[in-house]
Parts: structure tokens; C-alpha cells; sequence
């Protein structure tokens, strides 16, 4: 994280006081605030906007170390659960967002948009999304007909790369380009009791865009004309 500390050392850290949180806006500040307790040389930075040629993005976190930076998008659909947790001890009441082949859409939306936001050197990307909902990380069963989703899914195991699209490609809105390959591999964040108590996390780093390197100028020829012209 911008070169200063790992992942799993901040989840880590974060899990200790805050198994679960009330929104995304909650993960978001929470996360903001334990980076900085691990590595205080970070700056942290909300809602950043991007900016190009023909429109203005919003980038959910940006992580600023002395040396790199790493850009970051958070996803945080849940099923239904009550139950209290956390230090000091709260009570949470989180809704059943539903739709869980949006929550993947959206997760590859956030991996493409990285992907566009990384074209500065030395920042990389994360997406990172926390869940109670097993749908998302259990691989799903064998059916007849392809699910509309087929191409976002992202359960454990999956590797997402190069076109993706929705449905049969018959709407293109939803059509996506990653140019890297992301390796899904879901990670345990803390167990509540009751159904929907057990909560994962996925993580994909995205690379900062190396552009191709141009090709050495060939050794320039001699003019021969002008060197047949020079006097001795």
C-alpha cells in the first residue's frame, strides 16, 4: 500500500476493532484512519477526482506515500444481518442489498476503472470489496444456460482478463476490457454469530500502465554527399 505496508497487515489491523461496518462510507474511513496507524508517512485522501479529456471520475480513496501511490475503490454489498460487534461494542442492522450480479459488475467496473487510473507512474490500483453475501465467492453450479453474468463472476478461483461482456455482448454499456489478468482469491475478514455472520474480502491489485518502450534510434548514416563534397 503506496509502498509503505501491506494489505493484510492493514485488514489485520482494521479487523480488530471494526468486524463489520454499518456502509461503505464507514469502511472507507475506517480503512483511511488504520492506514495511517500502520504507516503514519501516508496521506489519505477522499473522493479524489480524475480527470480526462471529456469527463470527471471520482476516485474513492487515494494513498499517498512518499515514494508511490495507491489508488483505491471499495465495494461493500451485504445480506441481511443483526447483531452487535467491534471495540467499543456497536449494534448493526446492515440490509440485504440483493442482486448480486450487479455487486460483480460493479467490482469489474471499479478493476477497468483502476486500470484507467493508473496510467501515472509509480500509483497502482485496488479494488477491494468486503462481503457477508456467499453468492459472490462460492463458484456457481453447472446450469443449462449461461447467466447474464457469466463473464463478471467472481468467486474464488477466477481469473478475469481481456473483454467481458454482458450477457451475450447485447449490451454493450456493460462491456469491459481488462488488460491485466486478476487471479481471484478471497480472504476470511471475521466471523458474527448467526446467517450471514461470516464475512471475506477480495482483493486485486491493478499495476501501474507501463507504456511501450520505443525502439533505439538506428545509428545515423553518414550524408554521403556532403562528405564526397568536403574539401581535405
Amino acid at each position: 500500500m503506496a509502498g509503505q505496508v501491506p494489505l493484510a497487515d492493514v485488514m489485520a489491523h482494521l479487523h480488530r476493532d471494526r468486524p463489520v461496518f454499518h456502509s461503505e462510507a464507514d469502511l472507507q474511513h475506517s480503512f483511511a484512519r488504520a492506514l495511517w496507524e500502520l504507516a503514519p508517512a501516508i496521506r489519505s485522501r477522499l473522493e479524489v477526482p480524475q480527470r480526462t479529456a471529456d469527463r470527471t471520475e471520482r476516485l474513492d480513496l487515494l494513498c499517498i506515500g512518499p515514494s508511490a501511490r495507491t489508488a483505491i475503490e471499495f465495494k461493500y454489498p451485504t445480506r441481511a444481518w443483526k447483531g452487535t460487534a467491534g471495540s467499543p461494542v456497536e449494534d448493526f442492522a446492515l440490509r440485504d442489498h440483493g442482486a448480486p450480479d450487479v455487486a460483480r459488475r460493479d467490482y469489474v467496473f471499479d478493476m477497468a476503472r483502476l486500470e484507467r487510473f493508473c496510467e501515472r507512474p509509480g500509483q497502482n490500483g485496488l479494488s477491494l470489496l468486503l462481503t457477508n453475501e456467499p453468492s459472490l465467492w462460492t463458484p456457481p453450479r453447472p446450469r443449462s444456460t449461461q447467466s447474464r453474468d457469466h463473464h463478471f463472476r467472481i468467486h474464488q478461483g477466477r481469473e478475469l482478463t481481456g473483454q467481458l461482456l454482458w450477457g451475450k455482448g447485447d449490451y454493450a454499456a456493460n462491456t469491459r476490457t481488462l488488460r491485466g489478468a486478476y487471479r481471484l482469491d478471497w480472504q476470511p475478514y471475521s466471523r458474527q454469530a448467526g446467517p450471514g455472520g461470516e464475512f471475506r474480502y477480495l482483493a486485486a491489485f491493478t499495476a501501474p500502465h507501463r507504456q511501450p518502450s520505443l525502439p533505439p534510434h538506428p545509428p545515423r548514416q553518414p550524408d554521403v554527399d556532403a562528405a564526397a563534397h568536403t574539401t581535405p
